[in-house]
């Protein structure tokens, strides 16, 4: 009997992954996680979905049904999602947040790997150990971001958050679980930095397209030069926030880094596969026009 041919012998049912969100249009992850796919010839696709909060069980339901083996979840979902899991791994429990659900033998175990990528960014500029930080925030970006900086030995954080209930949870989730000091502090009118913060994060949505001259409210002129300001936004890379930042001489980090490192642990979760980094953030830098000295 003849051999078949080579194009029967082909696998045309890639390994199917994705993102729930909403909304869902500018988020670039979908761009930079297919791109290391192709890059390291994994028979695998990236399918970006708009999902609403009502929608997130169909939703759920659906990728199971289509055979996905993970993905993503991001605003508003990342708390949300907990009830319709199978469980949680170590860092998504302690965290009460999930970004990346890893689905195997029909069971759904959600993982967070927000935290991760933020700490791999930052540590391209400084070592958060005995850093004093102040989070804008107490969403699942900012719990996960104030649970990895205190176990990476951070000193201090202050949680500034207009519901200060939420902020004063994430900052008790902290002391009680790490030896690093907390606090949480409503929002209710323009935050000016303590003195001897050495770094602020801005762990909410404000800035995010289309929105984008939006600012967090905080007083400007509490920055100081040398200051590292940080954001978690991925678009547009350069907010306000980081420009206004970088006028006052403040050292500034934009969200492309945490993307990469979060969107290179859930490829992992996914595959077991270690995908390059450098991959995923040229392809963001293409979209983006930036340059890597930017």
């Amino acid at each position: 009997m003849d051999a078949l041919p080579d194009s029967l012998k082909l696998d045309f049912l890639p390994r199917l992954t994705g993102s729930l969100s909403t909304p869902a249009r500018q988020n670039p992850t979908v761009a930079m996680i297919e791109a290391a796919y192709q890059h390291h010839k994994l028979h695998a696709r990236y399918i970006n979905c708009e999902v609403s909060a009502a929608e997130l069980a169909d939703a759920v339901r659906g990728v199971q049904a289509l055979g996905w083996i993970g993905f993503n979840c991001s605003i508003p979902h990342k708390q949300a999602i907990i009830p319709l899991l199978s469980g949680l791994g170590r860092s998504a429990s302690l965290i009460g947040a999930v970004n990346c659900v890893v689905i195997r033998d029909d069971k759904l175990i959600g993982e967070n790997t927000d935290g991760i990528g933020f700490l791999k960014s930052l540590r391209h500029l400084t070592d958060p150990a005995g850093k004093r930080f102040v989070l804008l925030g107490a969403g699942g970006a900012a719990r996960a971001i104030a649970v990895e900086l205190a176990l990476a030995g951070a000193s201090h954080l202050t949680l500034v958050n207009r519901n200060r209930a939420r902020a004063e949870e994430v900052a008790k989730l902290v002391a009680d679980n790490t030896k690093t000091t907390a606090e949480g502090l409503g929002w209710d009118k323009a935050f000016a930095l303590p003195a001897d913060t050495d770094i602020l994060v801005n762990a909410t949505s404000i800035g995010f397209y289309p929105d984008t001259s939006a600012m967090p409210n905080v007083v400007l002129e509490s920055l100081r030069p040398g200051m590292i300001v940080a954001d978690v936004i991925p678009n547009p890379p350069h907010t306000a926030l980081l420009q206004a930042a970088s006028e006052r001489g403040c050292v500034t980090l934009d969200g492309l880094g945490m993307l990469v490192y979060q969107g290179v642990a859930s490829i992992e979760h996914w595959m077991g596969e270690a995908v390059d980094a450098s991959v995923m953030r040229s392809k963001l830098e293409d979209i983006f026009r930036i340059s890597r000295a930017s």
